[in-house]
């Protein structure tokens, strides 16, 4: 009798990828980037600790395509970075890995060359790349966590990392939040519930064991210590906004209940904002405005943001790519970014050094 084909039977390939170590080894972090990476993620404890009373705000393009546009984005964002220091501590936005309702690019790490190649290892180290030379510069960076492997390849340029609201109720990714080296902001569900962020962050808070990847490329059983700095990203849901005052109390209610602390970031984009970029000022504003009218659980926003204003559609010819423009979500130029941080940094000024203290 044959022996049966029960095996990858819907497998075409395995292409091989470098290991973590090779691609470290090629892409080597600097002493200044280290710095810079440590120095963010600390900003971001301190805020959650109320050691620090500054707000952190992950600014940035919804995803990176171009290097040479992200950072030209990234050098005016330091600047501004330095500018607004005493009041805001500025993450850029570096989303590698897009996840989808259905089909779509999924990002630059999966399909580098937007041709539908889909050379991984090639984006791989094309990130890392880009992510070092942001450190570089002295800005450190937040991304959204999506492949459990990635932050084997990359988790030591990463000083932010979100969980998606497609991915907060994953068991693979509450574990592998939980041996991440960095503070993570879990979003609400796209329906609207919190729930399944608060469970997330309960259960990334606690050791797991899973299968995961070491940085010499082998499968191994992978032994966590549980991560203390989980907290809420309040994103909307199911088309409505969720950052008014009375969403953002029961938020507040919900996580004291959990005996959680009431640490909430407000992503100015997606459902908050109907996904219309030009609404986004009027969430940060209105955000700004809680916290001056004496909210404490503020601690971050998020925006969408990039050099020229709204999104595009990949062309065939990607020679006629408008530069500086999302491939994804529609953003808010940088004439607007600049305007939001620097006003949020002349309201609250006076404001934030007296809410750690009051």
């Amino acid at each position: 009798m044959p022996i049966l084909d029960i095996e990858n039977v819907n497998v075409s390939a395995f292409d091989a990828m470098p290991t973590p170590e090779e691609l470290h080894a090629r892409v080597p972090i600097s002493d200044n980037a280290a710095r810079t990476v440590v120095q963010g993620r600390d900003a971001i404890r301190n805020i959650l600790d109320r050691k620090d009373h500054r707000l952190f705000a992950v600014v940035g393009p919804c995803s990176i395509h171009d290097p040479v546009a992200g950072l030209d984005y990234a050098h005016r964002l330091k600047a501004l970075a330095d500018e607004v220091s005493d009041t805001l501590v500025l993450v850029m936005r570096v989303y590698f890995e897009k996840p989808r309702t259905t089909v779509g690019w999924k990002g630059y790490i999966n399909d580098p060359f937007m041709d539908d190649s889909f050379r991984i290892d090639a984006g791989m180290e094309k990130a890392r790349r880009f992510l070092h030379d942001v450190c570089e510069i002295g800005l450190p960076t937040g991304t959204e966590a999506l492949d459990p492997n990635a932050p084997q390849y990359y988790g030591d340029l990463i000083s932010w990392t979100a969980i998606g609201a497609r991915t907060t109720e994953s068991q693979t990714h509450r574990e592998m939040s939980s041996g991440l080296s960095t503070p993570v902001g879990f979003k609400n569900g796209t329906n609207g519930d919190l729930t399944v962020a608060i469970n997330a962050i309960l259960s990334a808070s606690k050791p797991h064991a899973f299968l995961g990847l070491t940085n010499e490329g082998r499968v191994a059983i992978v032994r966590t210590k549980g991560n203390p700095y989980g907290h809420v990203v309040l994103r909307g849901g199911d088309g409505r906004p969720n950052y008014d005052t009375v969403s953002v109390s029961l938020a507040e209610q919900a996580m004291i209940k959990a005996k959680l602390p009431a640490n909430l970031v407000v992503d100015c984009s997606h459902a908050n904002s109907y996904k219309k970029p030009e609404m986004q000022p009027l969430v940060m504003a209105d955000v700004v405005n809680q916290i001056r009218l004496g909210n404490k659980s503020l601690v971050g926003v998020m925006i969408e943001s990039n050099l020229e204003a709204g999104n595009q559609s990949i062309p065939a010819d990607l020679s006629q790519l408008k530069y500086g423009c999302s491939v994804t979500d529609a953003c808010v130029d940088w004439a607007t970014t600049e305007k939001m941080i620097r006003d949020a940094a002349a309201h609250l000024r006076e404001v934030l050094p007296k809410r750690m203290n009051g």
